[in-house]
Parts: structure tokens; C-alpha cells; sequence
């Protein structure tokens, strides 16, 4: 799935923070206070419209992340450690054959969905149709062929392998066959009854508040937690407050002035947790304008970011994790994809040594004044949405980090909108941007250099390659990582893509994505997971938000 980005706001008027208010919805209370076993849960996403389809992204239950409380997967994945063979959940057993052809689910007996009846291999292989027949529906475009149940086991038929979409096809959720065939249009219907296997059900919806409760009958021990309650405040400002006051005791959510507005409130018991995922952010070029379609220019400008500026500054030592690594795998989450001879090799600020590059390679200056080897200043405009206030900053310790070299950037901010309408069309120079994440750095690599998604600047309705970047060998490295019959031939592909990374640069990476970061209260629950505990994601719009409210116990 792509990273997702909460419109960043600056949250300067937050600053005063003798002052800081909850806004709405249910106030911090004691442990002990605290008789209904009740979490409050709290997303900065504005009024929300009734919508609970569990496959929209789009819909209230995705955005405020309700959803993985009604529904739930066949296997449970941890994003922290991608490399994890996952929990059995709705599905015991799954095996895969003919190369990641094939793929054979158990699923589980004893399993009843919220209105009784029971869930079976027939409603595992109805939700698995309704991917393959809805592509609106199945948003990681999963090729789904053939898909049959008998007793208690649905296998699945491909005409390629899977390899790099197990983690998509196991974590997909299950829908009762005996409410979706009735259905009409499942890529409209706002689903008003939800009916699914999770702990809760529904019990209200307005535009700012949704509540979700236990139900009876849950498969698995039933969690601790009796009510959880997801409040949609107006933006990230009002977000800050209710975290800071108590009313919300779980979030994703940036905070730039984390320790002050937030921490500090409550040190005992207010916690974050963004460990890094196997996705990346960082500076992306339009490889096809001038002087950009140049490797040594962008190679240069690998050699003069300040990481450490950006993560501290700009991602306010916490959200985006640092990433050094020459070849941009994140780590520790893809250390044992790095090849060899790239190991524990990273990248350090080295001005003299860029500004050497580039003479050596037909650049000169005029004055202190970068020139390309056809005699033009070497220019680069910066554009970002006016709101995400972490990429700016980004951008301006960026845009000063080129002027040691003699490239003179600009920052542009503009309207969210027609800023992805730009990136769509590469109708830019220079951009912040992310990549897709997953069990393995291919999703990373194919976001940034993936042939076969490439459109020319102009075109758009692209997805991934924003930087138009064309190699054939990086392509086919790719197509091999995907295919590959042995793991040797795919260790052999993803050690070429790091080799194209580090020689071309066609984007370059400054940080790690979080993979699920969140803001936390142990006032009232304890088992949240952490370092020490790594267990899951703590974003409470992921799938693995289930896992940890099952975690979540009382706090003594």
C-alpha cells in the first residue's frame, strides 16, 4: 500500500501550551476512573461522511481506522519486521507452490461473523472474487485468476508469481458472502451494517465520533478493551490538543514540537513510537529535463544533504526516520537485502568531494555559481504543498544545502491538488516524495526506477516512476526480482538494483518511512508495543491495530 501522509500543519499557535484544550470528544480519564474500559482514539481528519466499506480508501472505517476492529484478516503481518512469516489469524495454514503460482489457505473452523452466522472457506474465496471482478475494489492489483474453495481450503491460481505480492494477498480481509452477494455495487455501497469477524461491532456513527463495542461471540479471547471510541478532530492542531490533554489516548499524527506540546504534558505515561519501515521519502528529479538527466549532477547532490538536519529539523527527530544508506535500503527492517559489498556502507556530507565530481565530469563555475557542461546555471525549483510543514522545512535545509555547490534552488509552495496533479504529470523539477513499502526494498526500487511505469512528462495517470526514469536494466532486474525460480537469482537482481541506485541516483533518499508510527497513553492501557516489544505497527488506521488492542490491558 503507499505510505500515507497526514496533511502536515504547522502547529505554531500550539506553542502556548499552558493553553492547550481538548476539543471534542471523550475526555482523559484515571485508570481507575476509567469503569467502562474505554479507548479514545483520535485521527486529524475533519467531519467524516458515513461510510463503512472496509475496501474503500475513501471511507470513514479506513480513515479514522475503525475498520480493523470490524474486519480481519487472514494472516496478521508485522510492517516493523517485514521478514516475519506473520500470525495465523482468519487463515491457519497457507502454502505456497510452482514458484508463487499457487496458493493454498486453510481457513480457521469456529470462526462466526457479528450477526452469528458462521465465516467458511465459501466467504474467503467470495471476497477473493470480489478482487479479482472489482478493480476498484482491489487496489493493489493483485492479478487474482483462479480462485476455488473445497472444505475447509480455497487455493488461488496466478499466471505469474506472486513472490512480491504474498504480503498484500495474505493480509486481505474477509467479507460474509451471505451480505456482500446482496450487494449491488461494492465500489459504492457505504456498507451502513458492517458485518465482519472482528471483536466489535458498529454501535454509532456522526460526522466527528464513531464508536465501535464488544460483541459476543469473538473467535479468539476477547480483548480487554470494552469501547473504543475514534474522534475525527478538524485538523492537526486541534489533534495535538486532545493528545495533550488526555482526550485522545492514541494517534498518527506529526507533532513538531513533539517534546513541548506533547511529552512533556505527561512524561510518565504520553509516548510515541515510529520505528522505520521499508519504504523511503526523500528528493525526486525529473530525470528527463535538463540539466536533471544527468547522474553525476544528481550524484553530487546525494553528497551534500544533510540527513541529520532533516530528520532533526525537518521531521522533527522522530517522524521520517533517518536513512544513510548509499544504496537507500532502510535499516535495521531490509539489512539482510543489502548485497555485500554495500554493507554498513552509508553516505556522509562530502561538499569538496561533489564539487570535485562535477569538475571532473564538464561542470564549471563562474564565480561561486554552478554551470552545466553547455555553459547554463544549474537551477533547481523545489515545489511542495503549502500545508505539510515537515516537507518544507525539508526542502529549505535542502535548497541550502545545494548553494554549497552552486546550485541555486527555490521552495514553492502550492495547493495540495495541483501539486499531485504536477507530480502526476511531471510537470515539476524537483519534489518531496515517498515510495510504496512491503516485505522487501522491490516496491522501494520499482516506485523510483521501474521502466514499465514509465509515462513521458505530460502524461498522466502514473503510478510510481514519478521521476521518469528510464533503465533498461534496472527494468528488467525488476521483472527478475518478481519471476525469479531461486532465491539466488533473486539476491543477484537486487544487488544489481542497488549497483543502478548508487550509479545513477534517480532520486534521493533522505529518510526511512515510518512503518506505522503512532502517538500513545499508558495512563489507562498498558502493552502498547515499543522497542523493546516490537510486535506490531502502533498507527491505529493499520491492520495490525487489531493485534494491539488484543495487547492492550488495563493499566494498574
Amino acid at each position: 500500500m503507499r505510505v500515507k501522509r497526514s496533511v502536515v500543519v504547522a502547529l505554531a499557535a500550539v506553542v502556548a501550551l499552558s493553553g492547550l484544550t481538548a476539543c471534542s470528544g471523550g475526555g482523559g480519564t484515571s485508570a481507575a476512573a476509567n469503569t467502562g474500559a474505554v479507548l479514545n482514539v483520535g485521527m486529524p481528519n475533519g467531519p467524516q461522511a458515513e461510510n463503512n466499506n472496509p475496501f474503500l480508501e475513501t471511507s470513514a472505517a479506513k480513515s479514522l481506522g475503525y475498520r480493523w476492529m470490524l474486519y480481519e484478516p487472514l494472516v496478521m503481518l508485522n510492517r516493523v519486521k517485514p521478514l516475519e512469516p506473520g500470525k495465523p489469524w482468519l487463515a491457519t495454514k497457507w502454502d505456497w507452490s510452482d514458484n508463487y503460482k499457487k496458493l493454498v489457505l486453510t481457513v480457521r473452523d469456529g470462526v462466526k461473523f457479528s450477526d452469528g452466522q458462521p465465516m467458511t472457506a465459501e466467504d474467503v474465496a467470495y471476497t477473493f472474487g470480489l478482487l479479482r471482478d472489482n478493480k476498484s475494489l482491489n487496489i493493489d492489483a493483485v492479478p487474482y485468476k483462479d480462485v476455488a474453495a473445497s472444505g475447509s481450503q480455497v487455493t488461488l491460481g496466478f499466471d505469474s508469481s506472486q513472490y512480491v505480492n504474498q504480503v498484500k494477498i495474505l493480509q486481505t480481509l474477509v467479507v460474509p458472502k451471505h451480505v456482500w452477494q446482496s450487494i449491488k455495487d461494492p465500489s459504492t455501497d457505504p456498507v451502513k451494517t458492517p458485518v465482519g469477524t472482528g471483536p466489535y461491532s458498529l454501535k454509532s456513527f456522526t460526522p466527528q465520533t464513531v464508536t465501535v463495542a464488544l460483541r459476543d461471540g469473538y473467535w479468539q479471547e476477547a480483548p480487554k478493551v470494552k469501547e473504543i471510541r475514534y474522534t475525527s478532530y478538524n485538523d492537526n492542531s486541534a489533534q495535538v490538543a486532545a493528545l495533550a490533554s488526555g482526550a485522545a489516548e492514541w494517534s498518527y499524527v506529526f507533532i513538531p514540537n513533539y517534546k513541548a506540546v506533547y511529552t512533556s504534558k505527561d512524561p510518565a505515561h504520553y509516548k510515541l513510537w515510529f520505528p522505520a519501515g521499508m519504504a523511503v521519502h526523500g528528493l525526486w528529479f525529473n530525470t528527463e529535463k535538463k540539466p536533471w538527466d544527468n547522474p553525476v549532477l544528481r550524484q553530487a547532490v546525494n553528497k551534500v544533504i544533510n540527513r541529520d538536519d532533516v530528520f532533526n529539523q525537518g521531521e522533527a527527530g522522530y517522524f521520517y526516520p533517518k536513512n544513510d544508506h548509499i544504496a537507500g535500503i532502510p535499516t535495521p527492517a531490509g539489512e539482510s537485502f543489502i548485497a555485500p559489498q554495500y554493507k554498513n556502507k552509508t553516505i556522509g556530507l562530502d561538499v569538496a568531494g561533489a564539487k570535485t565530481l562535477l569538475t571532473g565530469n564538464g561542470f564549471s563555475y563562474a564565480g561561486d555559481k554552478l554551470q552545466d557542461p553547455a555553459g547554463k546555471p544549474v537551477t533547481l525549483k523545489l515545489t511542495v504543498p503549502s500545508g505539510w510543514s515537515d516537507y518544507i522545512t525539508d526542502l529549505e535545509i535542502i535548497k541550502d544545502n545545494l548553494a554549497q555547490v552552486g546550485i541555486t534552488a527555490t521552495v514553492s509552495t502550492m495547493n495540495q491538488d495541483a501539486w499531485t496533479k504536477s507530480v502526476d504529470t511531471g510537470d515539476f523539477e524537483g519534489v518531496m516524495h515517498w515510495t510504496n513499502d512491503g516485505a522487501t526494498p522491490y516496491d522501494m526500487y520499482r516506485d523510483v526506477m521501474d521502466g514499465s511505469r514509465y509515462k513521458p512528462t505530460g502524461t498522466g495517470g502514473i503510478n510510481g516512476n514519478y521521476g521518469r526514469y528510464k533503465n533498461d536494466e534496472a527494468t528488467k532486474a525488476l521483472e527478475t526480482f518478481a519471476n525469479a525460480p531461486d532465491e539466488a537469482s533473486r539476491t543477484t537482481a537486487m544487488a544489481t538494483l542497488q549497483k543502478i541506485m548508487i550509479e545513477q541516483q534517480p532520486m534521493v533518499v533522505t529518510s526511512a518511512a515510518a512503518a506505522g508510527g503512532g502517538e500513545y497513553s499508558t495512563k489507562n492501557w498498558v502493552g502498547w508495543p515499543d522497542d523493546a516489544s516490537p510486535y506490531s505497527p502502533v498507527d491505529p488506521t493499520l491492520r495490525n491495530a487489531l493485534d494491539v488492542v488484543l495487547h492492550l490491558k488495563p493499566a494498574s
